[in-house]
């Protein structure tokens, strides 16, 4: 049975995308089924993967609001059992078409209902943004991943996010759980970075991942060569982190199961 994740903050620059596109990847290469949904209007998690924006004949945008099948916006990438469902700026769009549409916050679920089943795992890159992209992202989710910085005003925001993930629990999605936290942008050299472990630990406990995504130069240049790190370079700490962190879930996935 497949599994719909939705990765979300709505605070910029927490490696949200980063944690996307390689959590996607590593699963792929442990024989994961992955489809990668690009839900956010800057479409990086779509250039991450090597596509150019603006060669995209069918985007997640034409799924929502007009109708489009959704097998025929798919994408391969570089990796056999990764594949994409790409968006672009046009997705900015989309919130506004959408507030007239019966049942708005459940679009996207309609438009993942079809193809979910080809999948072990689907991955949602969401709008950095707690608008109906988010709503919908949510809606559409079995559970949400939300990364967090290792740096200043780390959990800045992480309250009106909860809160809105309670509010689709309670109206939109009573089965959606928080499959945990993921510290990203980790120093274990910088006291900062351990404080910040420490406070998220405090708050959050044992739904915080093992794994912590550290700093490193070779996921922060993958993006520019259009190829998750684990393709780019597959031997640094990035890659090792990310197929740790998918490690980390799938085995979750299997004590969940058995419980």
């Amino acid at each position: 049975m497949s599994k719909i994740i939705a990765i979300a903050n709505q605070k910029g620059g927490v490696g949200k995308t980063t944690t996307s596109v390689n959590l996607a990847a590593s699963l792929a290469v442990l024989e994961q089924k992955v489809l990668l949904v690009d839900a956010d209007p800057q479409g990086n998690s779509t250039t991450g993967v090597g596509y150019d924006l603006k060669s995209l004949e069918g985007t997640l945008y034409e799924c929502l609001v007009d109708g489009m099948e959704t097998e025929k916006v798919i994408l391969k990438t570089g990796l056999d059992n990764l594949s994409l469902l790409p968006s672009n700026i046009d997705l900015v769009g989309a919130e506004l078409e959408m507030l007239n549409f019966p049942g708005k916050e459940r679009v996207l679920t309609r438009v993942l209902s079809g193809v979910r089943e080809r999948y072990d795992y689907v991955l949602i890159d969401c709008s950095p943004s707690l608008g109906l992209l988010t709503v919908n992202s949510l809606a559409a989710a079995d559970s949400v991943i939300i990364p967090v910085q290792c740096q200043y005003f780390a959990l800045e925001g992480l309250g009106k996010l909860l809160n809105t993930i309670k509010i689709i629990q309670k109206r939109l999605n009573t089965a959606l759980q928080i499959e945990g936290f993921v510290l990203t942008m980790y120093d274990a050299r910088v006291r900062l970075s351990n404080q910040v472990v420490e406070e998220v630990k405090k708050h959050f406990d044992k739904m915080v991942f093992d794994t912590y995504i550290q700093q490193n130069v070779k996921l922060a240049e993958a993006p520019s060569f259009g190829q998750p790190v684990i393709l780019y370079d597959a031997e640094c700490r990035g890659s090792v982190n990310y197929l740790s962190l998918a490690n980390e879930l799938l085995a979750k996935q299997v004590k969940n199961v058995k419980a």
